[in-house]
């Protein structure tokens, strides 16, 4: 028998992940939100993996640009990692006042403060259940300096500290 939605949301609640800022920008708009469905696939081509709800705001903008950045949070970020998750109610253009931003190779926006700020092309979408996995080919990186990053787990965040 299969697990229920609750118990696997709850068994999924105690897989730690970074948070991450994953954005876009193109024809399409500019967008950001808050996510933690991030990891790598390979290192040749370096690909990553972006796991979005279909109705997130960034899934078709991001389609329609065909780049995003995936922009890891320090450990002091939590009330950014909160504006992008729409919990303060700050639309797409006011989000983007918090923080200081760049741009990389594809122009989708780098937060200058990441820990580091993965800038990639989306190059295949696959639709599964409620989400849009996105395998998405990294193009540029910016390593900020090693400092404590910001993680979900058990529906909370946690610093993560740098090994000695």
């Amino acid at each position: 028998m299969e697990p229920s939605r609750q118990e696997f949301r709850d068994a999924m609640a105690r897989l730690g992940a970074a948070v991450t800022i994953v954005t876009t920008d193109g024809p399409a708009g500019r967008v950001g939100i808050t996510a933690s469905a991030v990891c790598s696939v390979t290192d040749t081509p370096p690909t990553i993996i972006v796991c979005m709800n279909r109705t997130s705001s960034l899934n078709p903008v991001a389609k329609a640009n065909g780049v995003l950045c995936v922009n890891v949070l320090p450990a002091d970020a939590q009330e950014m990692a909160n504006i992008f998750a729409g919990f303060t109610g700050a639309d797409q253009v006011t989000r983007f006042d918090e923080g200081h931003w760049t741009e990389l190779a594809t122009g989708a926006p780098a937060l200058e403060s990441a820990v580091v700020a993965i800038d990639c092309a989306v190059e295949e979408v696959v639709e599964k259940g409620t989400h849009s996995v996105i395998f998405a080919q990294v193009r540029a990186i910016r390593l900020g300096p090693a400092r404590p990053a910001l993680i979900w787990f058990s529906r909370n965040y946690h610093p993560v500290g740098v090994p000695e």
